[in-house]
Order: C-alpha cells, then sequence, then structure tokens
C-alpha cells in the first residue's frame, strides 16, 4: 500500500473514510478489536517519519479505548501535515538550496 505518496485530496478522502470507520464501534463494539491496530498501521502508513508514528500510537489508544472514538484522528493529523505544518513545507526547499550554496 503506496499510502504515503498519495496527494493531499486522497489523503483527506481516506482519512475521512477511516474516521467513519472509527464509528462503526458504536454499533458493533468488537469491531475496536480489529480496527485499533489498523488504524495505527494506516495512520503510520499515511504520514512517514515521527509525526507519522506518534499520531499512530494516539490512534490506536483512541480506538482502543471505549467512549473515545468520537475523536477525527485522521482529519486532525491532515490537518497538522497540511495546514499547520504548511509553513515548514514550503521552507524546507530554500533550506535545501541554502546547503547546496555550502
Amino acid at each position: 500500500m503506496y499510502l504515503q505518496k498519495t496527494s493531499k485530496s486522497k489523503k483527506l478522502l481516506f482519512g475521512i473514510l477511516f474516521d467513519l470507520l472509527g464509528y462503526v464501534s458504536y454499533v458493533f463494539p468488537p469491531f475496536d478489536i480489529v480496527w485499533a491496530p489498523l488504524s495505527a498501521y494506516l495512520m503510520i502508513k499515511m504520514y512517514e517519519g515521527t509525526p507519522g508514528k506518534i499520531a499512530g500510537v494516539f490512534s490506536f489508544i483512541e480506538e482502543a479505548l471505549p467512549f473515545v472514538d468520537f475523536i477525527p484522528s485522521f482529519s486532525l493529523m491532515w490537518l497538522y501535515t497540511f495546514v499547520f505544518k504548511k509553513e515548514d513545507l514550503e521552507l524546507e526547499p530554500l533550506k535545501k538550496k541554502e546547503n547546496d550554496l555550502k
């Protein structure tokens, strides 16, 4: 599965779908047994590096604990990656150019 290389909009759509899957446990509680580790795996595959791993742990805990499934962890991670960290992503090419000049 190549979730890390998908576009921003596809990641958002996948994230919303995965967040909706998390709500299945309100109707069928044993679903959390399967969904908690799977959501952590998907989160780590969608977002690389340390933030993805931290979000994967958070997603696992959030899905495994009862009454906390309402948190849209995939959508929040998308917001963190593409809205709040946008400044860092825009500065990276500038940092690479500066390092090449040295």
